[in-house]
């Protein structure tokens, strides 16, 4: 204060205005901020940094909206077709709802199926049936052809005279096939001359007969025949018995003698 009086007028007033100066900065707390190298240039134009960040920012927000619009547009696809399914549904149901129960079948309809189905049974009964006869008069007749063929073999065989002997051979020959058939034609004549040179008479017996076996081709007949024989020198002879194996072999519709066999 002593300086305050001390100092001339002047000096006072300008010391006491930059005190009050330097006060009301204090008060103020105002200070001045520094330069740096972000400032924004007067011109108003961004640095680069600034408009890379930008435009990452920019290009961010288009990215996340095309996302949110496709997000957008698969529920909506989602939601049009359960709302299409929903409608099939809708409509099978009406369909299924609006068609006519169907009306219960009658009993002449009932019966008259029942009937037909019955009818088509019977009738593949009666066919099975039918077969399984035919089949077994076939066999039967087949046996019954072979057996005979054997029993008039056994007959024509043994039964020979010397008035008719070319006749009787011949007989044999035309009921006879194969092997059978080649051997006998060979030894005929001479045949034919010993029956009539001994003035010989046979006549034959079937006693029984039977098949030994058979197919469709061929038999085997087991043949008993009692023979009774005379001749210019020995008229009363006593009959024989002899046992033969005759072959039957199918030619055709017929069969016919193919091997003749003497069996005890």
């Amino acid at each position: 204060m002593a300086d305050d009086a001390a100092a001339p007028d002047g000096e006072l007033t300008t010391s006491r205005a930059d005190s009050a100066g330097t006060t009301d900065r204090k008060a103020s707390g105002a200070v001045e901020p520094e330069s740096t190298a972000t400032d924004v240039p007067e011109t108003g134009k961004p640095e680069p940094a600034a408009a890379t960040e930008a435009a990452t920012a920019t290009k961010a927000d288009a990215a996340t909206e095309a996302d949110d619009a496709e997000v957008e547009d698969a529920d909506s696809d989602d939601a049009d077709s359960d709302a299409a399914e929903a409608d099939a549904a809708d409509a099978a149901t009406d369909a299924e709802e609006s068609a006519p129960a169907r009306a219960p079948m009658s009993h002449v309809k009932i019966a008259l199926i029942a009937g037909l189905v019955a009818v088509v049974a019977l009738a593949g009964l009666t066919g099975w049936l039918g077969f399984q006869a035919y089949q077994a008069q076939q066999t039967q007749d087949l046996r019954s052809l072979y057996l005979q063929v054997g029993r008039q073999g056994a007959l024509n065989l043994t039964t020979i005279g010397y008035e008719n002997a070319e006749a009787d051979v011949q007989r044999i020959l035309d009921s006879a096939t194969g092997t059978f058939y080649d051997d006998f034609q060979r030894r005929a004549e001479p045949f034919v001359e010993v029956v009539k040179q001994a003035q010989s008479t046979s006549e034959g017996t079937i006693a029984e007969a039977g098949l030994e076996s058979f197919s469709d081709n061929e038999a085997q007949v087991l043949v008993a025949v009692t023979v009774r024989t005379s001749n210019a020198g020995a008229p009363d002879q006593a009959p024989r018995a002899w046992r033969m194996r005759i072959s039957v072999e199918k030619v055709g519709d017929e069969a016919k003698v193919s091997n003749v066999e003497f069996v005890p």
